[in-house]
């Protein structure tokens, strides 16, 4: 069944949805912005663009946000233009960004006084498995309206998990985020470590794969490590450090432990200060080896 659907936030990711929504044929309207990536492909295959969410929202059932965080989300659902001065009374919003559970839950709120419902279905893995298909959500919201939409999720998904009520997507992709790239800080720390100490990359990386510090963070920094390639993980270093924070925000309204978190979040931030803006996280170690952050 074809669905109307408004997507704001063609990046990497967004990018990746995008096509396979449209491969699932379904209609799909797109917001015009300077940090889209190239909309050729998509509109050659039935998206039209618009210059406001505010058009996005007017014209879809569904409207997936793919935003960088809680300030993006913020500002396009209530902003001026923003989406709920064009959504129309029971569609859905499908919140697929990072973001602060707290700002979640009032934008929930925003939503329903708007006589809508939204869910937020924060994504784990790349850029490759968007543009496969094969993402994994982390979703929350009413049982209900799950159920009703996961066949949507599932055109650009592969592992869909419902973890609770609205907000419980976020505050489940934070913890994910601390733990999978504290995971790759610390080795990324190790690793420089290790070339200071004199110990070559490939005894480093072989050790570890073969014992406790085998893995998924382990793969991805590996190509890094071996041969210079960053692309094993296509996540800037200021793009966890800001994922690192909105953790932080999470542990602190919830009284949590956080000082491990703080130690993560105080290294990648020095980092961010002495590297360029796009710097991919694979590249701390080098970074750190250098003895700048």
């Amino acid at each position: 069944m074809k669905t109307k659907i408004g997507m704001i936030g063609i990046g990497l990711m967004g990018h990746g949805i995008a096509s396979n929504l449209l491969r699932h044929g379904h209609e799909l309207a797109l917001m015009e912005h300077a940090g889209n990536q190239p909309l050729d492909a998509l509109k050659a295959a039935g998206a039209q663009s618009f210059g406001s969410a505010a058009e996005v929202a007017a014209r879809s059932q569904v409207v997936i946000l793919v935003l960088t965080g809680s300030p993006q989300v913020e500002a396009v659902l209530t902003g001026d233009g923003g989406v709920l001065s064009g959504l129309k009374p029971g569609s859905v919003v499908i919140d697929c960004s990072t973001a602060i559970p707290s700002s979640t839950l009032r934008m929930a709120q925003a939503v329903q006084v708007a006589g809508s419902a939204m869910l937020d279905a924060p994504m784990t893995r790349t850029p490759k498995e968007a543009a496969e298909g094969r993402l994994n959500l982390l979703v929350g919201g009413d049982e209900a309206l799950f159920n009703t939409w996961r066949p949507l999720l599932a055109c650009f998904a592969e592992n869909i998990t419902h973890v609770g009520t609205v907000g419980a997507g976020h505050s489940m992709k934070l913890l994910h985020n601390y733990v999978s790239l504290g995971s790759v800080t610390l080795l990324a720390e190790a690793a420089a470590c290790a070339q200071r100490g004199g110990v070559a990359a490939e005894v480093f990386v072989d050790v570890l794969a073969k014992g406790g510090g085998g893995g998924t963070a382990l793969e991805r920094l590996k190509p890094f490590l071996l041969a210079g390639d960053p692309s094993g993980l296509r996540f800037s270093i200021a793009n966890a450090a800001k994922d690192l924070g909105y953790y932080q925000t999470m542990a602190a309204d919830a009284g949590a432990q956080r000082a491990i978190a703080a130690a993560v979040l105080g290294t990648l931030e020095s980092a961010v200060a002495q590297t360029d803006p796009g710097t991919l996280l694979p590249e701390l170690s080098r970074v750190l080896s250098a003895g700048r952050a």
